[in-house]
């Protein structure tokens, strides 16, 4: 090999090395941008050198668990952002319903010392006003949140549908590429990695490598979204137990939408929008309908006790929303809820249930009852159907003929879900409050029973207004630092793996300074053997001539 061709290949190793070089000093804030490093390998033919080839420095594994490490924060995150906000609604002390809740008994106490003063009955019909106000307004607040949430899950399901068609997309680009040069260019590839991992900020994905090139993504049950150029789209479906909520629907090959369980969609954004609905927002939902309905029902009892000044029995004091039910939409019985109705508050918890009948060869159909917030089935000593009635927890609800509902047949029960945001002062008359036991206007007996209520277990039998709504609050403050520990520590991790991977992958300046200065020498190196080449055939010309 002539020392021209040995400089040429040297100046065409130092023109790629320079490429590379830039290219990484300008892709330096490009996200998933991965380095590249020129590869160098002694000529073939007896001299010089040759480029092997351009390397991305990309490792699978690092990248896999940083993907792994990010979806779970990115739903930490989430579910932090969401339940901060309920915790701030619960644990302001002058917004809460802990003072408002005093407020009303307070004025219960100064009716009770002066039982025929009209300020002190107005000042009682005020604080109900107030207190049935605030009820309603964290039951709003509260459902805001609820279809918040319908929103976020549309939202994501479209991105990620958007993700996993650029995935199908890239995979076929890449094929294409591979077959025209045996090589897919980097830029490709980087764009797909990028593209997985913007994914796995959305939902907990896994992915699998077909023959080292292709990229399979999957949900954790299985389910394909990615296979090769094919993607597979979900869906934001109404629950078919309950229309209200918006869940997960997988389109498979054949057109057909399959609703996947909530629990089934974990990490990411929306794993994050789930899991926080499930374990907190329901929840507290429940709950505090659970303490309007035992506020309600407990004070109607007893001022129903009592006189008011007309001389007749107290009315009831406070309107409060009924049970919900839905009939799950894949029902193949005809049998319809026609009522529901509070039955014994005492048995009353806060939670929602799934009725499903096991056997509607009996008279009435035989009914499993489940708790929705721990999962439990109740015994049967704890359910009565009796004609089109069926009692459970505290409820009664009415079919319009139980003997057209059919094995499998499944309905949603929520008793308290939405009863605050109905819950109203009924009387505006200072007449009508019952204070006393008979109609003298100075009798308080029954004023002084009202007042006792607030010292009373009247919420699910064992815990006063005060205790249950003080319970609230810590649960829901304690589960906010949990997930917050939980969140510090994850991002940590986090940023470990992310630091791991740039160590690998990412684009150091210095570092790329110093190669453009070494590799513009060898350039130039380069450029001399050239011309010390040139000088030497000059010369031998000059001796011939």
């Amino acid at each position: 090999m002539s020392i021209f061709s040995i400089g040429l290949s040297g100046l065409n190793a130092a023109q790629n090395a320079l490429n590379t070089t830039s290219n990484n000093i300008s892709n330096v804030y490009t996200p998933g941008y991965n380095r590249e490093l020129t590869l160098l390998g002694e000529g073939r033919a007896g001299g010089g050198v040759e480029v092997n080839d351009i390397q991305r420095q990309f490792n699978q594994y690092v990248a896999s668990q940083l993907n792994s490490a990010t979806s779970t924060a990115s739903a930490l995150q989430t579910y932090q952002t969401q339940i901060s906000q309920i915790d701030d609604l619960l644990a302001d002390r002058e917004a809460g319903l802990a003072p408002l809740m005093q407020d009303f008994f307070s004025a219960l106490e100064g009716l009770a010392g002066t039982p025929s003063d009209p300020a002190a009955r107005q000042g009682v019909i005020g604080a109900a006003d107030t207190l049935s106000a605030q009820f309603r307004s964290f039951d709003l607040y509260l459902q805001d949140m609820q279809e918040g949430i319908n929103g976020q899950i549309r939202d994501e399901v479209t991105q990620i549908n958007n993700v996993t068609e650029q995935i199908s997309k890239l995979n076929r680009e890449i094929a294409l590429a591979r077959a025209r040069n045996g090589e897919a260019p980097n830029s490709l590839l980087n764009q797909r990695d990028q593209a997985v991992a913007d994914l796995s900020e959305r939902l907990d994905v896994r992915l699998t490598v077909q023959d080292g090139k292709t990229y399979n993504i999957s949900l954790p049950n299985g389910q394909p979204l990615v296979s090769g150029t094919n993607h597979y789209q979900l869906e934001a479906i109404e629950s078919s137990n309950d229309p209200q909520r918006m869940v997960l629907g997988y389109r498979d090959s054949g057109g057909n939408t399959v609703e996947l369980k909530e629990e089934s969609v974990t990490g990411g954004t929306l794993g994050g929008l789930m899991t926080f609905r499930s374990e907190t927002l329901d929840k507290t939902q429940n709950q505090i309908g659970q303490l309007a309905v035992s506020l309600a029902f407990g004070f109607n009892e007893q001022h129903g006790e009592g006189i008011d000044l007309n001389g007749d029995p107290g009315e009831d004091f406070f309107g409060i929303g009924t049970p919900q039910t839905y009939a799950n939409t894949r029902n193949a019985g005809t049998a319809e809820v026609v009522d529901a109705q509070f039955d014994d508050i005492a048995d009353l918890r806060a939670t929602d249930y799934a009725v499903r009948v096991t056997d509607d060869s009996t008279t009435p159909p035989t009914v499993e009852v489940i708790r929705k917030d721990n999962g439990e089935a109740l015994d049967a000593a704890d359910i009565s159907f009796v004609g089109n009635d069926l009692s459970f927890g505290g409820v009664v609800i009415s079919f319009d003929d139980a003997a057209n509902l059919t094995n499998g047949d499944r309905f949603e029960v929520q008793p308290v879900r939405r009863a605050a945001g109905e819950m109203e002062s009924l009387i505006s008359d200072l007449d009508k409050i019952a204070a006393g036991e008979a109609a003298g206007s100075g009798d308080n007996r029954n004023a002084l029973a009202l007042q006792d209520l607030q010292d009373e277990l009247l919420v699910g039998g064992t815990a006063s207004f005060s205790q249950s709504y003080a319970t609230m609050v810590s649960d829901v403050g304690n589960r906010t630092n949990i997930v917050q520990v939980n969140l510090d520590a994850q991002e940590g991790l986090t940023e470990q793996l992310r630091a791991v991977q740039q160590s690998e992958s990412g684009v150091n300046l210095d570092e790329e300074a110093a190669n453009l200065i070494r590799y513009q020498q060898y350039y130039q190196a380069n450029a001399r053997v050239i011309d010390v080449g040139s000088s030497i055939l000059d010369t031998i010309l000059g001796l011939r001539a």
